[in-house]
Protein backbone atom coordinates (compact mmCIF):
# COMPACT_ATOMS: atom_id res chain seq x y z
CA UNK A 1 0.00 0.00 0.00
CA UNK A 2 1.27 3.47 -0.84
CA UNK A 3 1.08 6.17 1.81
CA UNK A 4 -1.72 8.37 0.46
CA UNK A 5 -5.29 9.25 1.32
CA UNK A 6 -6.72 6.52 -0.90
CA UNK A 7 -4.49 3.89 0.72
CA UNK A 8 -5.38 4.57 4.37
CA UNK A 9 -9.06 5.13 3.61
CA UNK A 10 -9.27 1.90 1.62
CA UNK A 11 -7.48 0.16 4.47
CA UNK A 12 -10.04 1.36 7.02
CA UNK A 13 -12.89 0.29 4.73
CA UNK A 14 -11.32 -3.14 4.23
CA UNK A 15 -10.85 -3.54 7.99
CA UNK A 16 -14.49 -2.70 8.70
CA UNK A 17 -15.64 -5.15 6.04
CA UNK A 18 -13.38 -7.93 7.33
CA UNK A 19 -11.47 -8.13 4.05
CA UNK A 20 -8.15 -7.57 5.84
CA UNK A 21 -7.05 -7.97 9.45
CA UNK A 22 -4.38 -6.33 11.55
CA UNK A 23 -3.11 -9.78 12.55
CA UNK A 24 -3.08 -13.02 10.57
CA UNK A 25 -2.67 -16.69 11.44
CA UNK A 26 0.31 -17.86 9.38
CA UNK A 27 2.12 -21.20 9.67
CA UNK A 28 0.48 -21.95 13.01
CA UNK A 29 1.29 -18.59 14.57
CA UNK A 30 -0.43 -15.21 14.95
CA UNK A 31 1.62 -12.38 13.44
CA UNK A 32 1.00 -8.66 13.03
CA UNK A 33 0.01 -7.42 9.59
CA UNK A 34 2.50 -4.56 9.41
CA UNK A 35 1.10 -3.19 6.16
CA UNK A 36 -2.37 -2.81 7.67
CA UNK A 37 -1.06 -1.30 10.90
CA UNK A 38 1.13 1.17 9.01
CA UNK A 39 -1.92 2.46 7.15
CA UNK A 40 -3.84 2.85 10.43
CA UNK A 41 -1.02 5.09 11.65
CA UNK A 42 -1.23 7.02 8.38
CA UNK A 43 -4.93 7.65 9.08
CA UNK A 44 -3.99 9.16 12.45
CA UNK A 45 -1.41 11.40 10.79
CA UNK A 46 -3.88 12.55 8.15
CA UNK A 47 -6.60 13.34 10.68
CA UNK A 48 -7.58 16.77 11.90
CA UNK A 49 -9.62 17.42 15.01
CA UNK A 50 -13.36 17.38 14.49
CA UNK A 51 -16.22 18.00 16.90
CA UNK A 52 -19.17 15.64 16.69
CA UNK A 53 -21.97 15.17 19.24
CA UNK A 54 -19.93 16.92 21.92
CA UNK A 55 -16.79 14.84 21.36
CA UNK A 56 -13.53 15.74 19.63
CA UNK A 57 -11.38 13.25 17.69
CA UNK A 58 -9.43 12.89 14.45
CA UNK A 59 -11.91 13.21 11.57
CA UNK A 60 -10.42 10.10 9.94
CA UNK A 61 -11.33 7.86 12.89
CA UNK A 62 -14.78 8.94 14.07
CA UNK A 63 -17.09 6.23 15.50
CA UNK A 64 -19.05 3.91 13.24
CA UNK A 65 -22.82 4.05 12.84
CA UNK A 66 -25.04 0.97 12.86
CA UNK A 67 -28.38 -0.09 11.46
CA UNK A 68 -30.54 -3.19 11.64
CA UNK A 69 -29.22 -4.50 8.33
CA UNK A 70 -25.77 -5.04 9.85
CA UNK A 71 -27.21 -7.72 12.16
CA UNK A 72 -25.35 -6.43 15.20
CA UNK A 73 -27.05 -5.68 18.51
CA UNK A 74 -25.70 -2.60 20.30
CA UNK A 75 -27.68 -1.83 23.43
CA UNK A 76 -28.08 1.92 24.16
CA UNK A 77 -25.90 3.51 26.81
CA UNK A 78 -22.56 4.93 25.77
CA UNK A 79 -20.80 2.32 23.60
CA UNK A 80 -18.37 3.51 20.94
CA UNK A 81 -17.00 1.44 18.05
CA UNK A 82 -14.19 3.27 16.32
CA UNK A 83 -13.66 3.49 12.58
CA UNK A 84 -11.61 0.65 11.14
CA UNK A 85 -12.76 -2.12 13.48
CA UNK A 86 -14.70 -5.18 12.31
CA UNK A 87 -17.86 -6.33 14.07
CA UNK A 88 -19.41 -9.49 12.65
CA UNK A 89 -23.09 -10.34 12.44
CA UNK A 90 -24.56 -11.77 15.61
CA UNK A 91 -22.27 -9.83 17.95
CA UNK A 92 -23.91 -8.31 21.05
CA UNK A 93 -22.36 -5.24 22.66
CA UNK A 94 -23.61 -4.12 26.08
CA UNK A 95 -23.10 -0.57 27.36
CA UNK A 96 -20.76 1.06 27.93
CA UNK A 97 -18.03 -0.59 25.90
CA UNK A 98 -15.24 0.69 23.68
CA UNK A 99 -13.80 -1.05 20.62
CA UNK A 100 -10.75 0.59 19.11
CA UNK A 101 -9.42 0.85 15.55
CA UNK A 102 -8.15 -2.34 13.93
CA UNK A 103 -9.99 -4.66 16.32
CA UNK A 104 -11.74 -7.75 14.95
CA UNK A 105 -14.73 -9.33 16.71
CA UNK A 106 -16.13 -12.46 15.11
CA UNK A 107 -19.65 -13.93 14.93
CA UNK A 108 -21.73 -14.69 18.00
CA UNK A 109 -19.44 -12.98 20.50
CA UNK A 110 -20.80 -11.20 23.57
CA UNK A 111 -19.10 -7.97 24.63
CA UNK A 112 -20.45 -7.22 28.10
CA UNK A 113 -20.63 -3.91 30.00
CA UNK A 114 -17.50 -1.82 30.65
CA UNK A 115 -15.38 -3.88 28.26
CA UNK A 116 -12.36 -2.43 26.43
CA UNK A 117 -11.16 -4.08 23.24
CA UNK A 118 -7.90 -2.36 22.34
CA UNK A 119 -6.38 -1.42 18.99
CA UNK A 120 -5.96 -4.39 16.63
CA UNK A 121 -7.04 -7.01 19.23
CA UNK A 122 -8.53 -10.12 17.61
CA UNK A 123 -11.57 -11.79 19.19
CA UNK A 124 -12.87 -15.09 17.79
CA UNK A 125 -16.31 -16.64 17.34
CA UNK A 126 -18.69 -17.24 20.28
CA UNK A 127 -16.39 -15.61 22.82
CA UNK A 128 -17.80 -14.10 26.01
CA UNK A 129 -16.02 -11.01 27.28
CA UNK A 130 -17.56 -10.54 30.72
CA UNK A 131 -18.10 -7.29 32.57
CA UNK A 132 -15.06 -4.98 32.91
CA UNK A 133 -12.73 -7.17 30.85
CA UNK A 134 -9.76 -5.29 29.41
CA UNK A 135 -8.19 -6.58 26.21
CA UNK A 136 -5.00 -4.67 25.47
CA UNK A 137 -4.21 -3.17 22.11
CA UNK A 138 -1.08 -2.18 20.23
CA UNK A 139 -0.38 -0.02 17.20
CA UNK A 140 3.32 0.67 17.65
CA UNK A 141 5.71 -0.85 16.98
CA UNK A 142 3.90 -2.10 13.89
CA UNK A 143 5.55 -5.52 14.20
CA UNK A 144 4.10 -6.16 17.65
CA UNK A 145 1.31 -8.72 17.64
CA UNK A 146 -1.91 -7.79 19.47
CA UNK A 147 -3.85 -9.79 22.02
CA UNK A 148 -5.60 -12.77 20.44
CA UNK A 149 -8.67 -14.48 21.94
CA UNK A 150 -9.57 -17.51 19.85
CA UNK A 151 -12.99 -19.11 19.29
CA UNK A 152 -15.32 -20.10 22.14
CA UNK A 153 -13.23 -18.67 24.97
CA UNK A 154 -14.83 -17.41 28.18
CA UNK A 155 -13.12 -14.40 29.74
CA UNK A 156 -14.35 -13.78 33.29
CA UNK A 157 -15.30 -10.45 34.86
CA UNK A 158 -12.46 -8.02 35.46
CA UNK A 159 -9.82 -10.10 33.67
CA UNK A 160 -6.97 -8.14 32.07
CA UNK A 161 -5.14 -9.57 29.05
CA UNK A 162 -2.35 -7.45 27.54
CA UNK A 163 1.05 -7.44 25.78
CA UNK A 164 0.15 -9.68 22.87
CA UNK A 165 -0.96 -12.70 24.92
CA UNK A 166 -2.67 -15.41 22.87
CA UNK A 167 -5.53 -17.35 24.45
CA UNK A 168 -6.20 -20.51 22.46
CA UNK A 169 -9.68 -21.76 21.62
CA UNK A 170 -12.15 -22.82 24.33
CA UNK A 171 -9.94 -21.63 27.19
CA UNK A 172 -11.65 -20.24 30.30
CA UNK A 173 -10.06 -17.27 32.06
CA UNK A 174 -11.54 -16.85 35.54
CA UNK A 175 -12.60 -13.47 36.96
CA UNK A 176 -9.73 -11.26 38.06
CA UNK A 177 -6.96 -13.07 36.18
CA UNK A 178 -4.22 -10.83 34.76
CA UNK A 179 -2.24 -12.17 31.82
CA UNK A 180 0.86 -10.37 30.53
CA UNK A 181 4.33 -11.40 29.43
CA UNK A 182 5.67 -10.55 32.90
CA UNK A 183 3.22 -12.72 34.84
CA UNK A 184 4.09 -16.44 34.94
CA UNK A 185 1.47 -19.09 34.21
CA UNK A 186 1.77 -22.34 36.16
CA UNK A 187 0.19 -25.46 34.66
CA UNK A 188 -0.37 -27.69 37.68
CA UNK A 189 -2.00 -30.36 35.50
CA UNK A 190 1.22 -30.91 33.56
CA UNK A 191 3.69 -29.67 36.23
CA UNK A 192 5.27 -26.96 34.10
CA UNK A 193 5.59 -23.20 33.79
CA UNK A 194 4.59 -21.79 30.42
CA UNK A 195 7.42 -20.08 28.56
CA UNK A 196 7.28 -16.29 28.50
CA UNK A 197 4.71 -15.26 25.89
CA UNK A 198 3.59 -18.86 25.28
CA UNK A 199 -0.12 -19.06 24.37
CA UNK A 200 -2.64 -20.17 26.95
CA UNK A 201 -3.42 -23.73 25.77
CA UNK A 202 -6.72 -24.89 24.31
CA UNK A 203 -9.36 -25.80 26.91
CA UNK A 204 -7.23 -24.50 29.80
CA UNK A 205 -9.06 -23.19 32.87
CA UNK A 206 -6.98 -20.38 34.35
CA UNK A 207 -7.49 -18.87 37.81
CA UNK A 208 -5.65 -16.16 39.79
CA UNK A 209 -2.79 -17.32 42.00
CA UNK A 210 0.24 -16.07 43.90
CA UNK A 211 3.80 -17.23 44.47
CA UNK A 212 6.44 -16.37 47.10
CA UNK A 213 8.77 -13.48 46.40
CA UNK A 214 12.15 -14.83 45.29
CA UNK A 215 14.39 -12.72 47.49
CA UNK A 216 17.11 -13.10 50.11
CA UNK A 217 15.65 -10.10 51.90
CA UNK A 218 14.76 -11.36 55.39
CA UNK A 219 12.11 -8.68 55.84
CA UNK A 220 10.33 -9.81 52.68
CA UNK A 221 10.36 -13.38 53.96
CA UNK A 222 9.16 -12.26 57.41
CA UNK A 223 6.25 -10.41 55.83
CA UNK A 224 5.36 -13.44 53.72
CA UNK A 225 5.22 -11.30 50.59
CA UNK A 226 4.01 -12.88 47.38
CA UNK A 227 3.62 -11.94 43.72
CA UNK A 228 0.72 -12.45 41.37
CA UNK A 229 0.63 -15.35 38.94
CA UNK A 230 -1.90 -17.34 36.96
CA UNK A 231 -2.61 -21.04 37.45
CA UNK A 232 -4.03 -23.59 35.02
CA UNK A 233 -6.00 -25.77 37.43
CA UNK A 234 -7.60 -28.12 34.90
CA UNK A 235 -8.72 -28.49 31.30
CA UNK A 236 -12.33 -28.34 30.16
CA UNK A 237 -14.35 -31.54 30.38
CA UNK A 238 -18.06 -32.45 30.48
CA UNK A 239 -18.43 -31.20 34.06
CA UNK A 240 -16.86 -27.82 33.34
CA UNK A 241 -19.01 -27.45 30.24
CA UNK A 242 -22.13 -27.55 32.44
CA UNK A 243 -20.92 -24.48 34.34
CA UNK A 244 -20.94 -22.50 31.10
CA UNK A 245 -24.49 -23.40 30.05
CA UNK A 246 -25.53 -19.87 31.03
CA UNK A 247 -23.92 -18.75 27.79
CA UNK A 248 -26.82 -20.17 25.79
CA UNK A 249 -29.26 -17.99 27.72
CA UNK A 250 -27.12 -14.86 27.46
CA UNK A 251 -27.05 -15.16 23.69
Amino acid sequence: MSHNVNAWEKNLNDLEAGRVRSADFINGKWVANTEVKTQILEAFKAGILKEENGFVDKHTLMPQTFNVDRGIRIVPGGTSVRRGSYIAKGVIIMPPSYINVGAYIDEGTMVDSHVLVGSCAQIGKKVHLSTAVQIGGVLEPVGAAPVIIEDECFIGAGAVIVEGIVVKRRAVIAPGVILSKGIPVYDIVNNRVLDKGEPIPENAIVVPGNRPVKSDNPWAKEMGLSLQCAVIVKYRDEKSEASLVLEDFLR
